[in-house]
């Protein structure tokens, strides 16, 4: 995975994403969901642009149950921003870097 991109799982989950201090944006994938990897770079530079004010991070679907079951994930990539633990935004479908950066810079 990249340097900037954070990597997410039922294990690490609550002390890394929900007692966050600043916002949280994950993106649920999987290996065999082209969009999921068509979006990399684009998530690559968003989590470049507001480091240090935003974590962006992923979450595989295919070996973590618990956190794509608790936020109610059916298809990818669902992005959801995360807020002091709460749900702020949540999107399904690839987005471009500029919808990335509409979506979270109202929450910064």
């Amino acid at each position: 995975m990249s340097d900037v991109i954070a990597t997410f799982t039922d294990q690490n989950f609550e002390a890394e994403v929900l007692q966050s201090k600043v916002p949280v944006l994950l993106d649920f994938w999987a290996e065999w969901c082209q969009p999921c990897i068509a979006m990399v770079p684009d998530l690559e530079s968003v989590a470049t642009q507001f480091q240090g004010r935003l974590i962006v991070g992923k979450v595989n679907v295919e070996e973590n149950e618990h956190v794509p079951f608790n936020y109610n994930v059916t298809a990818m990539p669902t992005l959801i921003l995360l807020k002091g633990g709460q749900v702020v935004e949540q999107r399904v479908g690839k987005m471009s870097r500029d919808g990335l950066t509409k979506l979270v810079e109202p929450h910064l």
